[in-house]
């Protein structure tokens, strides 16, 4: 009998400082839901499982008494990021707008090239998104 997971096969994990605010910011900004959250004695979040515009993301706040064992660190930590993440949306500049009113800063914005209309921002807590969608003509 082969292992089905629960999620998709790939599934990005974020790592954050503030989860619980991290938590609210992604719900309000990109309109995820919190599909498991599993919250620490201290209010750090130990891990919460986000569902945003029909895929999977992980998160949790750093854990640097156990930094051997998790092996990620949070952008600020870095004083970067390591990866972008791509997201799929129905209109780049609506998904945009709505990240930026809740402290997103643009590092590219959007524009029509010949795969689409493609946009990038990053998030109050350090993560780099694409934001990918249909042309529109602007």
């Amino acid at each position: 009998m082969t292992h089905v997971p629960p999620d998709p096969p790939v599934t990005p994990y974020l790592m954050v400082h503030d989860g619980p605010a991290a938590v609210e910011w992604y719900c309000a900004a990109l309109g995820a839901e919190v599909t498991a959250r599993y919250d620490q004695d201290d209010g750090r979040v130990g891990h919460a499982s986000l569902s945003v515009n029909g895929g999977v993301i992980y998160l949790a706040d750093e854990f640097p008494e156990v930094q051997d064992r998790i092996g990620a660190q949070a952008p600020r930590t870095l004083g970067s990021t390591t990866v972008s993440i791509a997201l799929a949306v129905d209109d780049v500049d609506a998904w945009m707008a709505r990240a930026s009113a809740r402290g997103a800063i643009t590092i590219r914005p959007a524009e029509d090239d010949f795969y689409g209309r493609h946009g990038k921002m990053t998030d109050p807590y350090g993560h780099v998104w694409s934001f990918m969608g249909p042309k529109t003509g602007i």
